[in-house]
C-alpha cells in the first residue's frame, strides 16, 4: 500500500460528465408501456387542476409572493424568519 492515492486518470485526462446516449432518439409516448402512460397522463392532469386553481385563487395584497410556506416549509425571506 501506498501513501497517496493514486488516480484513475491524470490532471489532463478529466473523465466527460456526458451522457454516452445523448445523440438516441427519445422514445415517442406511443412507445412507452400503459402504465407508464397512464401515470403521465394523470400527472398531466394534476398539473391541470392545480394550475386551475392556482388561477382562481384571488390576487393577494402586499403578500409574502412565493409558494406557500406551509407547504413548502419556507419559513423566512431574506433570512428573516417569519410568522403569520
Amino acid at each position: 500500500m501506498t501513501d497517496k492515492p493514486t488516480a484513475a486518470y491524470t490532471s489532463t485526462e478529466v473523465p466527460s460528465l456526458k451522457a454516452e446516449n445523448e445523440s438516441a432518439p427519445r422514445r415517442k409516448f406511443e412507445d412507452l408501456p400503459p402504465a407508464a402512460q397512464r401515470a403521465l397522463r394523470e400527472a398531466e392532469e394534476r398539473r391541470k387542476q392545480i394550475d386551475a386553481k392556482q388561477q382562481a385563487m384571488p390576487e393577494e395584497v402586499n403578500g409574502r409572493g412565493g409558494l406557500e410556506p406551509t407547504r413548502y416549509d419556507d419559513w423566512e425571506i431574506k433570512g428573516l424568519t417569519v410568522d403569520f
